[in-house]
């Protein structure tokens, strides 16, 4: 029998659909499992995971399959609905909020184009003001199977920085171009500008020291050699500010080496010499004795090293290195185990699940509500304010402040924790900008240091409220080619004049590495107390607005995302490279994470929005004062039911896919099977055509696959492998 749109039904479905969009966004249990249901005395609406169709700017459309369950019909009805809708984000709650949300059509399989209109009519103007609640990490893994850009940035520079390799334990100074010294104010020393070190020398004299806070080093060169220095002079060791938090600071109790630079370099080191372990059934070889990816294949006999999430590939340590691009790996890295020593590098080799979830992050936009009332900027300027235009485009930027202001038409515009400001001088007063000109700053290329502008955005406003939003580009993270890289690779020269110095984000120099499970951490070597100190010491160093990884840095490093140091330099603690377990022992290890009663995130799940005085510019969220009917986790039915783009019901049992058919599940023969032969005979290409007339559709195994792994994908922890399994039988 038919199911037809009598008042009966559309009845029930009136009372129930609000309820299935709080069951499909619930408050309290989405990300729990999938599917969940509501009921009551009339029967049970049950809504299975939904299958994202895409995601432009802030606004979601997709599609989910649901089904009637009727006391007085033990036949469920199964059905499909499409949707679009804002979303509204927030990676450090792991959440995301579904406003204004439209369905766009309804079907069930036996309805007629007639009942369908009425019924999303219906619909449509039931939840036209509703606003669900939803896990940002299933909308993530469900984008699996999204339509997604497969244009990879252009522009983006891959050239090789200076990669040196030793086997002692060391310390990258880095500075950027010659060192260049200011006076530090009433005292008998000066402070290096261009590095994120602490460099200081004795004002007239050839004497030059290094301090991490706890060790000091030695020299008559800014650029070394450096030795140990037990004793200090004490009127220096007093100018090192004291921090609230810097009881937090890894003390390092063994005196690393230090190796000055005064281009882009990374640096390489082992504990002694490189000890090299095979892996994947002898194909590959990598040292485990180093914090950075360094592997070997041995059919060709080369080596690689990840750096920024770029692989550069070399016969031998000295060079030259190439880079590899991730999609060209040889095939024994997809090999590579997850619970492996270094299972974490799955996520930089194209074409695995960790690469896939990476790139799923890039798509996502952390989003906020800012108060127009108490959002505020100023902008000094090292003098007058100067700008330069950026090559092929009709923006300006300013040079000579630590804030990014660019001058487009007459106006002028600012980017500060990911909202954007307009002002019609340079100097202010600034106001939340509730309107940009997109196509000028689009064009903003890699090249400039402004190009992280260019992933932010304004998406709506009201008098008092403008809604802004920034993907994982304005923190300089992109997806290239599968995986995800750091930085653009261009080097941008830094400005100073006088006494002030502003760098530009750098690529390179800082050891950025990228984990399956917390995202990109930068100092992930035993760097790190030496970075802390540089950055607070006084003398004139403005460091550039730089988000990454949960804190911010500019040419240098400020905060605890280190999770790789344990009281004193050593190898082997990198969480980059790791496996799950080990990973999550050397977090929960950091006296950090503990006092703070939390695992520390990476910008996997950091928002810039939430943090510090930024707090005070968001929309406080008001409770609701409606009565919301909760949906409950099902946990007697499989989430295995999916609609597919015509229409269709299916659902994926015992390994085969099954169409839902006159209130019947008939099985799809598989492809490329005995079952299915490539060129089936007439007579069974007529019973396909039979088995198929009640729908008048053919099945789409490539779309449903992607789908099914989108799901299973959504299954498992950040950086799992397990495949979904069918431990409960839908109905």
């Amino acid at each position: 029998m038919k199911l037809s749109f009598n008042v009966p039904i559309l009845r029930f479905v009136k009372t129930w659909f609000t309820g299935c969009f709080l069951l499909f966004f619930s408050f309290t249990n989405f990300a729990a499992d999938w599917p969940q249901e509501l009921a009551n005395e009339r029967g049970t609406i049950v809504v299975y995971q939904p299958q994202p169709e895409k995601l432009t700017g802030n606004i979601l459309t997709g599609r989910a399959a649901m089904s009637l369950e009727l006391k007085d019909n033990p036949t469920p009805i199964f059905g499909v609905f499409w949707f679009s809708a804002k979303i509204a984000t927030d990676r450090s709650e792991n959440t995301v909020t579904i406003s204004q949300l439209k369905v766009t059509k309804v079907g069930w399989p036996d309805s007629k184009e007639s009942g369908e209109k009425q019924f999303s009519q219906f619909v449509e103007a039931q939840l036209a003001n509703s606003s669900f609640k939803a896990s940002l990490s299933k909308l993530t893994a469900s984008l699996t199977s999204a339509e997604q850009i497969k244009e990879s940035l252009a522009k983006i520079k891959n050239d090789p920085p200076t990669i040196q390799f030793t086997s002692i334990l060391s310390v990258l100074l880095s500075y950027d171009g010659d060192p260049v010294f200011r006076d530090i104010d009433n005292s008998d020393y000066q402070r290096a500008l261009n590095t994120p070190l602490a460099v200081v020398k004795k004002k007239n004299q050839a004497k030059f020291y290094l301090t991490s806070g706890h060790l000091w080093y030695q020299a008559s060169k800014a650029l070394g050699p450096w030795s140990i220095l037990a004793n200090p002079p004490a009127d220096l060791e007093a100018l090192i500010p004291k921090e609230e938090e810097q009881s937090d600071t890894p003390q390092v109790i063994s005196a690393p080496n230090i190796i000055a630079v005064t281009k882009p370099t990374e640096l390489v080191v082992s504990d002694g010499k490189a000890n090299w372990t095979s892996l994947v059934g002898g194909k590959l070889l990598y040292v485990e004795n180093t914090e950075t990816p360094w592997l070997r294949e041995l059919a060709s006999g080369d080596m690689y090293v990840l750096l920024s999430g770029r692989w550069f590939s070399s016969k031998s340590e000295q060079g030259p290195w190439l880079f590899v691009r991730a999609d060209k790996l040889p095939q024994s890295f997809k090999e590579i185990p997850p619970e492996s020593a270094i299972g974490g590098i799955r996520t930089s080799i194209a074409g695995t699940n960790e690469a896939e979830q990476a790139i799923l992050d890039a798509q996502i936009p952390q989003t906020a509500a800012i108060k127009r009332s108490e959002a505020k900027l100023t902008v000094n300027y090292d003098g007058e304010p100067t700008f330069e235009k950026i090559v092929d485009t009709q923006v300006e930027y300013a040079v000579n402040t630590s804030a990014q202001v660019l001058k487009i038409s007459g106006k002028y515009y600012a980017v500060d924790n990911g909202v954007w400001f307009v002002a019609s001088n340079p100097k202010g007063p600034w106001q939340v900008a509730d309107d940009i000109p997109q196509e000028a700053i689009a064009q903003i290329p890699p090249s400039s240091p402004m190009y992280n502008t260019t992933y932010v955005t304004v998406y709506d406003s009201t008098p008092e409220v403008v809604y802004v939003g920034y993907t994982p580009g304005y923190m300089w993270s992109y997806p290239y080619y599968g995986v995800p890289i750091y930085g653009t690779g261009w080097y941008y020269p830094p400005y100073y004049v006088g006494g002030w110095y502003y760098p530009r984000p750098p690529t390179w120099g800082l050891h950025v590495g990228y984990n399956p499970w917390t995202g990109w951490n930068v100092g992930v070597s035993w760097g790190s107390p030496f970075f802390r100190v540089g950055v607070v010491w006084g003398g004139g160093y403005h460091h550039h607005p730089r988000p990454c990884c949960g804190r911010y840095y500019g040419g240098g490093y400020r905060g605890n995302t280190n999770i790789n140091i344990n009281g004193n330099v050593n190898i082997g603690n990198s969480v980059s490279i790791a496996n799950r377990n080990h990973a999550k022992k050397r977090i929960a290890a950091n006296p950090a994470n503990r006092a703070g009663g939390r695992i520390a995130q990476g910008n996997r799940t950091n928002n810039l929005y939430n943090q510090g005085v930024n707090k005070k510019r968001n929309v406080i969220k008001q409770p609701s004062t409606g009565k919301i009917n909760r949906a409950k986790v099902s946990p007697k039915r499989a989430n295995n039911v999916y609609a597919d783009k015509k229409g269709g019901v299916v659902r994926h049992e015992n390994g085969q896919w099954q169409n839902r058919s006159n209130k019947n599940w008939k099985t799809v023969p598989k492809q490329g099977t005995l079952n299915s032969p490539s060129f089936p005979s007439q007579q069974q290409r007529n019973q396909q055509i039979n088995r198929q007339k009640p729908n008048n559709r053919t099945f789409d195994h490539k779309t449903m696959n992607r789908d099914l792994h989108g799901r299973q994908m959504g299954n498992m922890s950040r950086g799992g492998h397990q495949p979904m399994g069918n431990a409960r039988r839908g109905r």
